[in-house]
């Protein structure tokens, strides 16, 4: 079994800006060890993302008070918090709160949503609610890492240009 990676790095806390080139805001609901959530960063951390992991909806706010985030994958099955063995909470999910408060952010950052395995009148729910909350992609479960990274390219084509996003000075990474 592998240890779980924990959503803020304890020895350099976050400030405003972040750490790398572009700051991803990560969230993932589900239970199991080597993921999508945990290879996706590994993928990532050559080109400088810096992917900021968030396992319950608590911890995703407490992200986006702590970060500048430039872009956001929210899927739908988070939980509002986590249970002490780390397993997910039963209850509602917390992902569809998050996508209503990123959509309310100044200077919204473009979100992938992650949408859950459920019946067709749910599944067709969830997709209603990421596209009123201006998801630029959703991606369904299983999550295929060849379809999330060609959202992320396109991402950067059209939301920023082709370029990184601008950080000020304070926030450019050392």
């Amino acid at each position: 079994m592998t240890e779980r990676r924990r959503s803020i790095p304890r020895s350099a806390g976050p400030s405003r800006g972040g750490g790398g080139r572009l700051n991803l805001l990560l969230s993932y609901g589900g239970w199991r060890d080597d993921s999508w959530a945990d290879r996706l960063p590994q993928y990532l951390e050559p080109f400088g993302v810096q992917a900021w992991r968030a396992n319950s909806g608590v911890e995703a706010q407490r992200l986006i008070d702590e970060i500048e985030v430039h872009l956001a994958v929210i899927d739908l099955a988070l939980p509002l918090e986590r249970a002490q063995s780390g397993e997910p909470a039963t209850g509602a999910a917390a992902g569809p709160r998050l996508l209503e408060l990123m959509a309310r952010l100044p200077g919204r950052p473009p979100m992938l949503v992650v949408k859950r395995r459920l019946t067709q009148r749910e599944g067709a729910r969830d997709l209603s609610c990421a596209l009123d909350n201006g998801a630029f992609a959703v991606i369904e479960r299983p999550v295929d890492m060849e379809a999330m990274l060609d959202a992320m390219r396109r991402v950067l084509v059209r939301h920023y240009a082709d370029r990184w996003p601008q950080c000020s000075e304070d926030q450019r990474p050392q």
